[in-house]
Order: structure tokens, then sequence, then C-alpha cells
């Protein structure tokens, strides 16, 4: 628990670090694509035209495009004249198009090089890039219960199975009381070692009704545990952030988040301390012992501070996404207990606030997944079939790059619409992305 907050800070700090260096120079193959240009002036242009253009943006926006024809099937043939983006309803001019095919990467149109002041010396050559996708996986043992770590790891591994290949450049991090890291390899043996660690550390719902303390904003621990696992996650996307024209993957492991749950289940348990809880698991109905205005709605709520729970919770999750989107990275979210009809009978909790409990955690893994143009895999033992729609989405795609012709500082937010001039074809792309707060953005 908290005990474990300063290690898992330097563990997710040291293996950011490592991975940094593994990726090296080789991940970012052309130079030229990797640095956002500063400044422009009119000697860049074609000088074979001996005419000034003067080009409105600095920032170059990237995003993957994955199109399929009416079949199903991916159009690999497109050109950068296929393509239209908008950005808030603005059409932009293509500046990038790199082509990803069954893991083989074909640069078809690259940005032109940033201006440098000074001595011009001559392009360094750089050794040909090898790895197709960075896929990572994030373990939050934080919210997965101990009693599922068996089937958690054999969760992984299979997932592993499916989705990494060879060329893929793969990692893991972990947070709870076993927090450990794996840098980013080639090698699937490291990954599946670092897998036989892991130890779930969540709460059950009994723990939740009985052991939790309350804050003002519901249980102070549920919001720690929440803070920690996005943080590690935000952190790990700061770092992606600069590998450009590579599909980046997160498969994030998680059972999800409610910051405040069995809310009315904490309070009889706080008005009835001399009622143990399994003598009244279900007849909460008549508000014995509870003031009276519990059971009206705007009371209840006050009192539960559920809207500050719940709002604190959507906007950790909108940030996360938002940082994401910035990184041009997917997650995945998946949850490995699968398909869950009602609580084990141990757990002796109303089936109408369990229903509750589990909706509010699913809700918060699809959110994470449709935000970033991801997949959700959740209540669901159809595992396979949507890990190889999976595997299919991550390795055939575009990544389309234009330079933003919009210098207002202050519209952080910006919608993107994404077509192709093919008839019949189907356009998947992320719908918008949002600058950093500093003003810098490099995806």
């Amino acid at each position: 628990m908290r005990c474990h907050r300063s290690t898992l800070s330097k563990r997710t700090q040291s293996w950011l670090c490592a991975c940094v260096v593994a990726l090296g120079v080789g991940i970012v193959a052309n130079p030229r694509a990797q640095t956002t240009p500063q400044q422009r002036s009119p000697s860049d242009e074609d000088t074979a035209n001996q005419s000034a253009t003067f080009r409105a943006g600095v920032t170059l926006v990237r995003t993957d495009v994955i199109v399929r024809d009416e079949n199903g099937m991916f159009v690999p043939d497109l050109t950068p004249d296929d393509f239209r983006i908008e950005e808030d309803g603005v059409p932009q001019e293509i500046a990038s198009l790199v082509l990803v095919h069954g893991g083989r990467v074909f640069n078809q149109l690259t940005p032109p090089a940033p201006v440098q002041e000074g001595i011009i010396l001559p392009t360094r050559q750089v050794a040909n890039n090898t790895a197709g996708r960075i896929i990572i996986f994030f373990v939050d043992a934080l919210h997965l219960q101990p009693e599922i770590t068996p089937k958690v790891r054999h969760f992984i591994k299979e997932v592993a199975d499916i989705l990494v290949h060879e060329g893929d450049l793969v990692g893991l991090i972990s947070n709870g009381a076993t927090a450990n890291a794996v840098d980013l390899t080639y090698n699937r043996a490291q990954l599946y070692s670092a897998v036989d660690h892991i130890i779930g550390s969540g709460f059950s719902p009994r723990d939740l009704i009985t052991t939790m303390q309350e804050g003002p904003n519901g249980p102070a621990e549920l919001a720690w545990r929440a803070h920690r696992a996005f943080w590690t996650v935000n952190l790990l996307i700061e770092n992606l952030e600069s590998i450009v024209d590579r599909r980046k993957v997160l498969i994030y492991v998680s059972t999800g988040y409610d910051l405040n749950p069995f809310a009315l289940q904490r309070l009889y348990r706080d008005n009835r301390p001399d009622r143990d809880l399994r003598d009244r698991p279900l007849d909460l109905a008549d508000g014995a012992g509870f003031a009276p205005d519990l059971f009206d709605p705007i009371g209840r709520v006050e009192r539960q501070g559920a809207v500050f729970a719940d709002g604190e919770l959507t906007g950790e999750l909108n940030e996360l996404t938002r940082a994401a989107n910035r990184a041009n990275t997917t997650f995945y979210t998946m949850d490995p207990r699968g398909l869950i009809s009602a609580p084990d009978l141990d757990y002796d909790v109303p089936f109408d606030a369990w229903r509750e409990h589990m909706s509010t955690t699913r809700s918060s893994l699809r959110s994470l997944a449709e935000l970033t143009g991801g997949i959700s895999i959740v209540n669901t033992n159809n595992f396979d079939a949507l890990l190889r729609q999976i595997d299919a989405e991550t390795s055939d795609y575009y990544v389309v790059g234009f330079y933003t012709d919009n210098p207002d500082p202050t519209n952080r937010t910006r919608q993107l619409a994404v077509s192709v001039n093919r008839d019949g074809a189907a356009v998947q792309s992320r719908t918008s992305y949002t600058f950093s707060r500093t003003g810098v953005h490099t995806p």
C-alpha cells in the first residue's frame, strides 16, 4: 500500500530511463521526423520554383489511421493524395505518411528537416530500424485482487503469445507490493519471467465496505491507488511521446476504478457499529439507524460525496487520455476476470450495489480505450477473437502527419476528421488531440 510509494516511484523512473536507452537511435529511423520545427524560412521551400512559401504551423501532428475496404480487408496502396485530414473543420496539408503493412515499414512521405542556425553539416546516416510495434504491458496490481493472481499471470502470457511478434519491442511495468519492470526488449522470455512475480493487492467488495476509512470524497485509499496508477501510466506516456512513426500500444490490465463504491453500505456500517454487516446485507430500504434525509436523492448524494468522487475520477481519466492522444498511443484495456454475472457468495453484498460498482469500474476501462482509439476487453470470455482483432489493427496501419495551421495556443483541444477517397472504405482514427499545458506537442 502506501509503504511502497517511494519504491514504485524509483522503479518506475528507472524503468522509463532504461526504455529511452533501449530505444536508442534506431527507434526513430528518420532524424528529420523526430524534431518539431521551431522556425521556417523561405529558403526551406522548393528552391526550384524560386518562390517563397510560408507555413503557418510549426507543430507536426501525427495520428494512426486504419483503412479497410467493404470486405474488412486493409487497404495498403493509399498515397498522400488519397487522404484528407480536417482539424476543427479546416483541411490540412499532408506532411508525412508512413505505411506499416504486415509489420513492415514503408516511408512514403517524410517531413522536411527543420532549419538549423550556424554551420550546415551533411545528414548523418542512421542504421535501419528493425522495430515493428512498441507494445507495453501495464499491470495495475493495486486493482487486482490477490485470489485472481494465477488467472492474471496466465492471461498476460496468453495476450503476449497472440500479440507480440518477431520484430516487436515489448516491455512491462506493474505497481503494487511486488512492483517490477521489464525494459523494452525483443525477448519475450524476459516478459514471461516478470509476469510470474506479479501479485495482486486489490480490495474485495467486503474489504471496500468493512475496512475503508472515509474521506470527504469517499475512501482516501482508493483515490490514492487510482492516482498512483494514472501517474505511472502518464509518466510512461511522456517518454513514449518522443517515438514517432511507430504503432505504440499500451496493454492496460486492471479491474477498473470506482472511487466511492458501496457508499450506502459503508454508511450503514458507520451508523450501526453494533450490527454486523452480514446481519443486514440486503435490506437497507427502511433506513433504520440513519438520518431522515439519507434516502432523499439530494441529501444522500451530498452526504456520500459521490459527486466529488465521480468528478475526480472523470477528470483524471480525461487527462490521461489527452496525454495518450498527444503521444499517439493507443490503450487496449483488459479485465482478466472475464465474464462475471454475479458476485461470489462469500462477498455478501447487495446485488444492486455490486452491479453499480461493476458498471462504474467497467466504464472506466471502456473510456480509456475508446477515447484513445483502442478496444476494451471487459465482461467477456471471448478473448481470442478480440485479441486477434487487436493484432490486426496494430499490424496494418498508416501514420499520417500534418502541420497544424492554427497558431492559437488557447485552443488546446482540437477535433480531427480523417477520410480517404476510396469508395466503400472505412476509416478508423482518433477524433481529437490536446496540446499539453506547456504548449509543447510532438507526437
